[in-house]
């Protein structure tokens, strides 16, 4: 099965199953010198982590990360770093009634139709789980990303079709962490809150949107033709189970506007010729301009649900009412938060490293 790595200078393997022993991640091209420890990786993987909040799973998992090589002594060497969570509070027998039933929304009838089987226990390497390497690989990105003085961070802006007001970078970072849908507007958040259990009373789920930026970045980042950086960030974004739709800058609004009003005006600023707006997103041409990069992901209402949903006995060749059972999270955005942060945060520190704004080997001097 290919497709379990992503970037090229700095390169993320995940691997396991949501219902496996362990799941984990092999991040190769951390460069050596890197000051690194399980509690750099662990404060995302408790932000990720099932059964934090009532918006979330209920499967209890402390999702403790061990990491078992590229370290000594707290300093990376050089080589692959690779990391490992065990499974703990799996109850793979839950999931025992759909073994020849598909999943309405659920990757089952066409990983079967792939390779000629699946793994029913919790959906296997399409289950989110999976993204438990994608959070422990962006968590070493982002250490790196520091260095260099670039922030990633994001937040919901929408649920369930309530939406946050706009918010300055700062108020995000104050605020985006004091309730649990993960909403910088407060009141925004207690009416999605509401979106939330309500749909959960129904036995359906809500989807919403996330917004991701990076500050401090330098100009000049990405490849012009194949190796763009927006585009190397959307297929990050794209590649989380879920997302639905990527934008960067104003986004989609860009097909109503004309272009004096889209085309961010240029100023010199400190002596240096920089865009006035950022209606691109912090980047043109594919290449950074030095400004945030603002991206925004349309994730999916989760397909786990109790009502009644049309599905096939594939054993009997039937169809049938399936009511689907198990501990599930009745929305996904404000788990997407730190997953979202780390796609993007090993999207630039693989064009940091390429570019040589990041030591490829070693940032020992």
């Amino acid at each position: 099965m290919p497709g379990n790595t992503f970037g090229h200078s700095f390169r993320i393997t995940t691997w396991g199953e949501s219902h496996g022993k362990a799941l984990g991640v092999v991040v190769d091209g951390v460069p050596a010198g890197l000051e690194l420890s399980e509690t750099d990786i662990q404060k995302d993987l408790d932000r990720r982590r099932p059964g934090q909040s009532e918006v979330s799973t209920p499967r209890s998992e402390a999702d403790s990360v061990e990491i078992l090589s590229g370290v000594l002594d707290g300093i990376t060497t050089g080589m692959p770093v690779s990391m490992l969570v065990w499974n703990k509070n799996a109850k793979s027998s839950a999931y025992d009634y759909i073994k020849d039933i598909p999943r309405p929304g659920h990757a089952d009838l066409f990983y079967s139709e792939k390779y000629g089987m699946r793994d029913h226990r919790g959906g296997g390497r399409s289950s989110g789980r999976e993204t438990i390497g994608r959070v422990a690989g962006g968590a070493v990105a982002k250490k790196l990303l520091s260095l260099v003085g670039v922030e990633v961070f994001a937040h919901v802006i929408e649920l369930g079709g309530v939406k946050a007001k706009q918010l300055s970078f700062d108020e995000i970072r104050l605020n985006v962490e004091k309730n649990v849908v993960r909403c910088a507007d407060p009141q925004a958040a207690e009416k999605m809150l509401e979106q939330v259990n309500a749909a959960r009373l129904e036995g359906d789920s809500i989807g919403g949107i996330v917004e991701i930026i990076a500050t401090g970045m330098p100009a000049g980042l990405g490849e012009p033709v194949f190796g763009k950086l927006d585009a190397d960030i959307a297929c990050a974004m794209m590649g989380i189970g879920a997302v639905k739709g990527v934008e960067f800058g104003v986004g989609f609004e860009c097909s109503r506007m004309k272009g004096s009003q889209m085309n961010d005006p240029f100023i010199i600023n400190d002596g240096r010729v920089v865009p006035k707006t950022n209606n691109a997103g912090g980047m043109i041409g594919g290449i950074s301009t030095g400004l945030p990069i603002i991206c925004r992901i349309a994730v999916k209402p989760t397909p786990s649900i109790s009502k009644t949903q049309k599905s096939v006995d594939m054993a009997a060749m039937k169809e049938i009412d399936l009511e689907v059972h198990g501990r599930h999270d009745p929305t996904i955005p404000p788990r997407m938060v730190p997953v979202a942060e780390s796609m993007m945060a090993v999207v630039l520190a693989d064009h940091m490293i390429r570019s040589g704004r990041i030591g490829p080997d070693s940032l020992l001097v």
